[in-house]
């Protein structure tokens, strides 16, 4: 099988001829670019090779097509020109980052101390205006700076939370159709990450790529606010959808069959022992969004629907599935009631597992190799059986990684699939 032909297959609930593999297709799904230098020194000798940063936020490094040869990698991305601070992946640049890795960053990646030895960085890369993201001393990845207004009651517009959502451009068009005819041509799977249509989402609310914001822009507030604001969320997001409506029409006609799967959210509903949403709440307020955005796409493509959510979140999974969403990620089995036995079995029939192979909070930064091989075999004979899964750890690989337990993680994956 090709790439794509094992991706199409795992995506219709049949046993493909092996496991099917992503790192790198979305950005939940990747690595830390110390993760991605380290292992490219362990797998391909590439002691001076400099990794490219291809989202400064989380600091993930690029999986280029010999690592994802190396890595039997069957998925690549179709995503936006910008990152997430709003400057192009364009004119790379070398930087050197706190613990010494040498990266290639984009020409518009500025940065400046902040006075307690870490650094800020600014949207679209200009230095004149107030920063949004901070990476302290010694840190690997951006937070975002809270640049919250004071909130006038009476004068709150919910334009003003769209000011980052608007018509795709031509060229950020063709950017996505040049992605997508690579990767079509290669034989690969491809993830279409969907602008617009993450309602909610807490890495985007602080809008970081936007010099000046508007609205309410504080994660705290915001959550408080889908409660004590709820219309005004309300219709925030009935606008929001509107315009991801208008674009996923034009990503649709322009892309076709080249893309496999559309990556809808990545807003997060779960903690550690529970979702941290009611279902009647998300029933009430993110589920009639997400079943118009997976409705135009079932209806009008064949793709296949991605939700991301971290967290304890098997309480929301049927109302998951009601919304018509079709792959669940990050599937962290080290939460609580997320045993993958539990989710195969209860849900393994409508949802694909993309994800779940390996424990990111515990095994694989801080386990042997021999455990890390152990788990990886286990989760594989559990979600592979029948198809309907992707082999990917729970969320991105974190820096300070072992690069011995990443290797062990990827060569437990190999030999299950020589062995089917």
């Amino acid at each position: 099988m090709k790439s794509i032909e094992r991706l199409k297959a795992t995506l219709a609930h049949k046993q493909p001829d092996r496991v099917c593999v992503d790192f790198g297709s979305t950005l939940v799904t990747g690595m830390s670019v110390v993760a991605v230098t380290e292992l490219r020194k362990a797998l391909l000798g590439a002691d001076d090779y400099r990794v490219k940063v291809i989202d400064p936020y989380q600091m993930l490094g690029e999986i280029d097509e010999a690592l994802q040869e190396a890595l039997g990698i069957d998925v690549v991305p179709v995503m936006g020109p910008r990152t997430l601070f709003g400057f192009e992946n364009t004119a790379w640049k070398p930087f050197t980052l706190f613990d010494g890795t040498e990266v290639l960053v984009p020409a518009r990646f500025n940065v400046t101390e902040s006075g307690n030895g870490g650094w800020f960085i600014y949207p679209e890369g200009d230095t004149s205006v107030p920063p949004s993201g901070y990476m302290p001393r010694n840190g690997f990845y951006f937070d975002a700076i809270c640049r919250q207004n004071p909130i006038d009651e009476t004068a709150l517009d919910p334009e003003d939370n769209l000011q980052e959502f608007g018509p795709l451009g031509e060229d950020d068009l063709r950017h996505y159709v040049r992605q997508a005819e690579v990767a079509r041509a290669r034989g690969m799977g491809a993830v279409l990450s969907v602008p617009g249509a993450g309602f909610g989402d807490i890495a985007l609310v602080p809008a970081m790529w936007l010099k000046r914001t508007k609205g309410i822009r504080d994660v705290q507030e915001w959550y408080m606010s889908t409660i004590a604001r709820r219309d005004y969320v309300y219709a925030v997001f009935e606008k929001q959808c509107a315009i991801a409506l208008d674009n996923l029409d034009r990503l649709a006609r322009a892309l076709g069959d080249a893309v496999q799967v559309a990556f809808v959210t990545g807003t997060d509903f779960g903690q550690q022992y529970g979702a941290f949403i009611a279902p009647a709440a998300y029933r009430d307020l993110y589920q009639p969004f997400h079943r118009e955005i997976n409705g135009f796409i079932h209806k009008h493509t064949h793709w296949k629907t991605f939700i991301h959510s971290c967290g304890s979140v098997i309480e929301l999974i049927p109302d998951f599935i009601d919304a018509g969403f079709d792959i669940l990620n990050p599937v962290q089995c080290s939460a609580a009631g997320m045993e993958a036995q539990t989710l195969k079995r209860e849900f393994g029939k409508d949802l694909v597992f993309w994800g779940g192979g390996v424990d990111t909070q515990h095994t694989l930064p801080f386990g042997a190799p021999d455990e890390v091989y152990r788990q990886v075999r286990e989760r594989i004979a559990i979600f592979n059986e029948g198809g309907g899964f992707v082999f990917n750890a729970i969320h991105n690989v974190q820096a300070r990684t072992p690069v011995a337990n990443i290797v062990a993680m990827i060569d437990a994956v190999k030999e299950f699939n020589a062995a089917a």
